[in-house]
């Protein structure tokens, strides 16, 4: 896991909101995913930091939740 990327690094991947977010936005976390990695932001801090994870760290997750 990795906090050093920051969301300008990440601005040119293709971010993902949940459709359970609905318009207002609210407390939403987007992901977005690259080779071998997953980005995952808080929406409503864009030019804040990006966390980043292995594919599987994310799918073990998913699964959980």
């Amino acid at each position: 896991m990795s906090t050093a990327e920051s969301s300008a690094v990440a601005s040119g991947l293709a971010w993902f909101k949940s459709s359970y977010s609905g318009a207002e936005g609210g407390d939403c976390v987007e992901v977005a995913s690259d080779t071998g990695v997953v980005h995952i932001r808080d929406s409503k801090a864009l030019p804040g930091p990006v966390l980043r994870v292995s594919r599987e760290a994310w799918a073990g997750f998913v699964r959980e939740a």
